[in-house]
């Protein structure tokens, strides 16, 4: 077992140590927090049994001076003797506590400390996850606000369908991530520990320990969590139910899918057949190696990439706790090692190169006039049909002749030609016996065909912007 050194790159490094994810999540994922971690949850045990009368005020003060001294250097030399992670934090905790290293660990069984470490761990790493999502979800909204009445060509199938607004399609975004704000918030909430309940979740030993004192097991696991801050399942086995993994994995999945899909549209917006949006491209940056025209979406291609991922993890999680067979199996431990900070860590990437686009975005007015005026006529003759039929028109007449007309004036379009179906609707006997030309020439301009998106984008955008919730802390 090497020592970390994180900046050899003569060796593999995960690109989630140095490329993606912020320093402060590596920090909360980091090896030596979560050392530290474990160091806090013997503490917690530590003082708990002093107030049981199992540990001295000597002993509890010696582990409290040296909780912080995490040596991973001997640690990991440790390791590889007794190929046992957290045996060989003890050994060290110990040997820096001649008074109080004897009674480290009294009681309890590894995932006692792991399981609850992780937890608090989890945590962290959700606060600023949290974080990051709010700081999205306010840009966003003033974006959705800046562009609610923002006429845009609507597409379904991929197909031009009716107008909608700019603001109105982000706001579908928008409206994805307060959903996964709620969940991840209320797994933030949810997330418990395993408590200190021994070898296989019954307390034995710390019943046995506690035999003849004024404490029970329960009343001494309360202590210790009351400590942590922390709550634990009632019911445990080893460790803490992995289900609770699988739970969490997937509201991240959830968060991932959502910038995914946000993601992909911006791609197909930011290609030259539409250019109607474009991620931000420095002064610098260089598109392609041979093509030094190219304005890739690098960002969100690195988006979708990362999403892609996220989403496979969930079924990790779900293999984890499916098998983890009577009172507990170590077929999951190593792909946790890895599944659960990567997850984190891809979604912290998400978020923060989700930020640049938001804060940043490109919009091209005149791509976005210039398909309304293409495609957004089509569209428009649904105006002219209802118009028509209130004047007295056969719904199925009118609505074949407009079809006929649209079906010509689409193959022009075909064909290089400019859009003749205004002109000829305009123009057309059964129309102008019921509607004016000037009328009908009226009706045809699609973008104020968008109902009320304006009204409902803004009002979702002014909600979260009043939400506390969403109010970003730095």
């Amino acid at each position: 077992m090497p020592k970390f050194d994180t900046e050899n790159h003569t060796w593999y490094q995960s690109p989630f140590t140095w490329r993606y994810g912020r320093e402060a999540m590596r920090r909360v994922f980091s090896e030596h927090q979560r050392r530290r971690l474990w160091r806090r949850v013997w503490m917690a045990l530590a003082r708990a049994q002093a107030a049981a009368g199992l540990v001295t005020p000597d002993q509890l003060a010696d582990l409290e001076a040296h909780m912080d001294d995490v040596d991973l250097e001997r640690a990991l030399a440790l390791e590889r003797t007794l190929h046992h992670d957290v045996m060989a934090e003890i050994h060290v905790f110990a040997a820096q506590c001649p008074v109080g290293g004897s009674i480290l660990h009294l009681g309890a069984t590894s995932m006692d400390i792991k399981d609850n470490a992780e937890v608090l761990r989890q945590r962290q790493a959700l606060d600023l996850i949290l974080a990051s999502l709010a700081e999205l979800i306010t840009a966003l909204a003033r974006l959705v606000d800046r562009f609610a009445e923002t006429p845009v060509m609507g597409y379904t199938h991929l197909q031009p369908a009716e107008p909608t607004t700019l603001g109105y399609r982000l706001a579908q975004t928008l409206q994805d991530l307060e959903m996964d704000g709620e969940v991840l918030h209320r797994m933030r909430r949810q997330l418990r520990g395993k408590g200190f309940k021994g070898a296989v979740g019954t307390s034995a030993s710390f019943t046995q320990l506690l035999e003849g004192k004024s404490m029970t097991a329960a009343e001494l696991e309360r202590l210790a969590l009351a400590d942590l801050d922390l709550e634990a399942f009632p019911i445990t086995t080893q460790t803490y139910p992995r289900k609770q993994d699988w739970q969490l994995l997937n509201a991240l999945a959830g968060l991932a899918q959502s910038l995914y899909r946000f993601a992909f549209d911006l791609r197909i917006l930011q290609s030259p057949l539409f250019g109607e949006l474009a991620e931000p491209f420095a002064a610098r940056q260089v598109g392609s190696s041979a093509m030094p025209f190219k304005r890739n979406p690098i960002t969100a291609e690195k988006i979708d990439s990362l999403a892609r991922y996220v989403a496979t993890l969930p079924a990790v999680a779900w293999h984890n706790a499916a098998h983890n067979l009577l009172e507990r199996t170590l077929d999951d431990s190593a792909n946790r090692r890895v599944i659960i900070p990567n997850a984190f860590l891809a979604v912290d990437e998400l978020l923060r190169s989700a930020q640049r686009i938001v804060t940043e975005l490109q919009v091209n007015q005149e791509a976005i006039h210039r398909h309304l005026q293409t495609y957004g006529i089509f569209a428009a003759t649904e105006r002219v049909l209802m118009e028509g039929v209130k004047a007295g028109g056969d719904r199925q007449v009118l609505h074949e002749v407009i079809r006929e007309h649209s079906l010509a004036a689409w193959a022009a379009l075909q064909r290089g030609e400019p859009n003749p179906l205004a002109q000829r609707l305009a123009t057309d006997p059964t129309l102008t016996s019921l509607l004016p030309a000037d009328r009908i020439l009226t009706l045809l301009d699609a973008s104020h065909y968008v109902g009320d998106a304006a009204d409902r984008a803004r009002a979702l955008a002014r909600a979260v912007l009043e939400n506390p919730r969403w109010r970003p802390t730095n």
